[in-house]
């Protein structure tokens, strides 16, 4: 794993915090909705299913696999939700950011977003990646829709690509490479502007 991924991101509104055994509880009450997991691999709404997520969080980042995050609140916040950086590729310089939730009070808030920002920002900019790759379930419109406003790059759907508590998920494909960085950070910086 690229060592410098996992480290605190602050910014205006959110920060994110690398992932430790004293954010379960928080990341419990936060992920208690049923609607938050609809397109993910487990349930985590429910109690096996998210201590089941949240041991795969510590085992990944402790085995250097994934850099999983708790999203929370600027200034000592609530705890809004995860994300990470995972499939690590540091010999083509490649990532995925994925994994990704927030608790429904924080939908539409500009969370997401500056998430968003922040870790594109240190992948590109600091970690020296030069694709960041994105995957979502192909019928899941909302976070298509949220992955086209980046705007990240469909680059088509893998069939019967994996399992999930659901079913069988067909994956929607999106990517940025650094070429693509400027434009996208500026559009990120612009949806964020007047936000608090």
């Amino acid at each position: 794993m690229w060592h410098d991924l996992m480290q605190r991101l602050e910014g205006r509104l959110v920060a994110l915090e690398p992932i430790r055994e004293e954010h379960r509880e928080p990341l419990r009450a936060a992920g208690a909705d049923p609607v938050i997991w609809a397109w993910m691999q487990i349930d985590g709404s429910e109690p096996e299913g998210f201590d089941r997520w949240f041991a795969h969080a510590l085992r990944e980042a402790a085995a250097e696999r994934e850099a999983p995050f708790v999203t929370i609140r600027r200034e000592g916040g609530p705890v809004l939700g995860s994300t990470r950086y995972m499939t690590l590729r540091p010999e083509h310089r490649g990532v995925e950011i994925g994994n990704t939730w927030l608790a429904r009070s924080a939908w539409s808030s500009g969370a997401n977003v500056e998430a968003k920002l922040l870790m594109l920002e240190h992948a590109f900019e600091r970690a020296g990646v030069m694709r960041v790759e994105f995957k979502t379930d192909a019928r899941n419109e909302e976070s298509r829709g949220a992955l086209e406003a980046l705007p990240a790059t469909f680059e088509g759907i893998f069939r019967k690509h994996m399992l999930i508590h659901a079913g069988i998920r067909d994956s929607a494909y999106y990517a940025i490479t650094d070429d693509d960085w400027p434009a996208v950070k500026t559009n990120l910086e612009r949806r964020l502007q007047g936000r608090r």
